[in-house]
Order: C-alpha cells, then sequence, then structure tokens
C-alpha cells in the first residue's frame, strides 16, 4: 500500500474539523442554543476582539510547545498522553530554580528554561524505560499525569507552602528576575512564543533533513525494515520522550514565570493543554511546523469556550465536547486517509 498523498491528508483533515464543527452544531441545538449564536459569539469574542485575541495567544503558546514535541513522538510511535504532567514537573522544577536555587539574575530566566526542560524530559523518560520492561506507554504517561498532580499539591501544601498563604495553596511569588516580560496588557509572554515558534520550525527540520529523523521516520513507519537495517527504536523512543517531554516542561516553566509567577495548584496551572495539544498534534498530522497553524486553531476553541460559558451559560464543559468531538472525527477519518473509497459495484 502506498503512502497517502499530502492532498488527500489534508483534504481529509479539514473534512473531519467540519464534521465535528456540524456534530457539534447539532449538540447545541438540543442544548437550546442556536449555532450561528455559538460559532459567532466564539468568532466575535477571540478573532474579532483585541482582549480575546491576547487569549488566543496566551493558550497558543502550551499549546505549541507540547503539540509540536507530540507531533513528533506519534511519528516515531511513541504514544505520548503524559504531556499533562510532564508540563507540570517542569513548572516544579522551574519554580524550585526561581525560589531556591542561588541564580544570578541575569541568567535566571534561561535557568528556569532549562529546569523546566529537564523536569519533564525526565518525567517522560519514566515511560520510556517502562517501555523497555514491555510497559505500554499509553498506559504509564497517563498515570503519571495523576503522580505528578499529587506531588504539586504536596508541594505547595508542605514544604514549599508560602509563608502568608491565607486560605489557599501555592509558593511564594518568584523574585521578579524569573519573571518573564509579557506583550503590554496581555499575558502572553513573548519569550515562551519565540521559543516555541523557533523549537517548532527546529524539530520540522530535525524531522526531515536529519539522519536522526529518518531514523525516526524509519521506526515509526516500518520497525521491521527499522531493525534489518540496525536502527535501534529504543534509542529513537527515548530520545523522543526526552524531546517531547522537554518541551511540555517548557510549557510548563513559561505558564508559572510568565503567567503566575508561583507554583500553585495543578488545576489553576494548567487547563488540560496536555490533553489538547493531542488535538494539535493530530491536526499537524505529524509535522511539527504545522502546529504553528493547529495550536492558535485550537487557543480559538479554548478561550471561546470561555465566553460561551460566560455569555451563554453554556456548561463549564463545553470546550470538552470540541475537543472529545474533534478527537472522535480525527481518529475515524484515519480510514480515509489510509484507503481510497471507491463507488460502483464490488
Amino acid at each position: 500500500m502506498t503512502a497517502p498523498s499530502a492532498a488527500r491528508t489534508a483534504l481529509v483533515t479539514v473534512a473531519s474539523v467540519v464534521v465535528a464543527l456540524l456534530i457539534c452544531a447539532l449538540i447545541f441545538v438540543f442544548a437550546g442554543q442556536s449555532p450561528a449564536a455559538v460559532y459567532g459569539t466564539m468568532l466575535r469574542g477571540t478573532l474579532g476582539d483585541p482582549t480575546g485575541l491576547a487569549e488566543v495567544g496566551r493558550r497558543t503558546i502550551p499549546l505549541l510547545l507540547i503539540g509540536a514535541g507530540l507531533a513528533l513522538a506519534f511519528r516515531a510511535q511513541f504514544f505520548n498522553i503524559g504531556a499533562e504532567g510532564q508540563l507540570l514537573l517542569g513548572a516544579v522544577f522551574a519554580a524550585g530554580t526561581a525560589l531556591f536555587l542561588p541564580v544570578p539574575g541575569a541568567l535566571l530566566i534561561p535557568a528556569v528554561f532549562v529546569a523546566g526542560f529537564v523536569g519533564g524530559g525526565l518525567w517522560a523518560l519514566v515511560a520510556a524505560a517502562l517501555r523497555r520492561v514491555n510497559v505500554n506507554e499509553i498506559l504509564s504517561t497517563l498515570m503519571l499525569n495523576y503522580i505528578a498532580v499529587a506531588l504539586v499539591t504536596y508541594l505547595i501544601t508542605g514544604p514549599w507552602k508560602g509563608k502568608d498563604v491565607r486560605g489557599y495553596i501555592y509558593t511564594d511569588n518568584f523574585p521578579q528576575g524569573a519573571w518573564l516580560p509579557t506583550f503590554s496588557g496581555t499575558q502572553v509572554h513573548w519569550p515562551t512564543l519565540l521559543l516555541g515558534v523557533a523549537l517548532a520550525l527546529g524539530l520540522q527540520w530535525l524531522l526531515t533533513r536529519s539522519t536522526f529523523g529518518y531514523a525516526l521516520r524509519v521506526v515509526g513507519e516500518n520497525p521491521g525494515a527499522a531493525h534489518y537495517a540496525g536502527l535501534s527504536s529504543t534509542r529513537v523512543a527515548t530520545l523522543v520522550a526526552l524531546l517531547t517531554g522537554g518541551l511540555a516542561g517548557l510549557a510548563g516553566a513559561g505558564e508559572v514565570a510568565g503567567i503566575h509567577h508561583r507554583l500553585l495548584e495543578a488545576s489553576q496551572i494548567s487547563l488540560g493543554y496536555g490533553f489538547t495539544a493531542v488535538i494539535v498534534a493530530w491536526l499537524a498530522r505529524g509535522n511539527p511546523a504545522l502546529c504553528l497553524i493547529t495550536a492558535p486553531l485550537m487557543g480559538v476553541i479554548l478561550a471561546g469556550g470561555d465566553l460561551l460559558k460566560i455569555d451563554l451559560n453554556l456548561p463549564f464543559r463545553v470546550v470538552d465536547i470540541f475537543s472529545g468531538v474533534i478527537l472522535l472525527c480525527l481518529i475515524a477519518s484515519e480510514v480515509f486517509v489510509r484507503h481510497r473509497v471507491q463507488w460502483g459495484r464490488a
């Protein structure tokens, strides 16, 4: 069977998103809302409003970093579902560096990013190590998410609890040298955004122009051929785990250093970015650079979902409906990517 063409893959992907939006429209009708009003509210409040556009940008940053890493991982058939936990470990390592390490001021922000990458990467390497003893990485990365949440809760209620905390649980504020600059009047921390753009393009080059990228694609597309060619699938999976976990960790570092300026509860650090980024990567069909398009698209849905809760009084989980339906349609569309439909008698 020949590989599907890029045009057919793109056409099927766009069609699956359109079908998902139609299904969501039907759900909104059953919920007593006009689909035109729902989609109109989302678009006006995000793309048509400067504040909404900034919110899209804020959500795009972690989705871009995590999605680009996951796109690489999926090409290597390393199914990392634990980006949420890797983001949190990146936030923990970044917070620990900002709060407790005696790093000179000029080096503090680079040190926070490096620590975030190391934290997320090490957390993903746990799953890569378990894969060597035949533990499926889907299960291990998923379970590690819950351990990461518990670790964050333990730290902010125990040894790292802020000195002046009353009622809420979080650490002390980071020193100002660890605060990331933002665009004026927004929470868009532009250093992390630039980092995300550069890394998405860099990973695309790595995938398509480097020896490692060639090995990664062979391992992902034909493990048997990779074995006979002497390529180590274990080595590829380990490096991919480090990269994809590291990028999720960078996202966590950006969230705490750019927005919150302290470590706080897991649900406040990440709004489900690790899970939503799976859709970002899938829409990009394994091309990290295409996450530059798919991440803002999902950013519109996340930011627009908040507007639907406020303006139309829709349930809190309305964003999950969008994400779930889109993911289901993408999974179902795989059959049309890999097989051509022929009409007529058999």
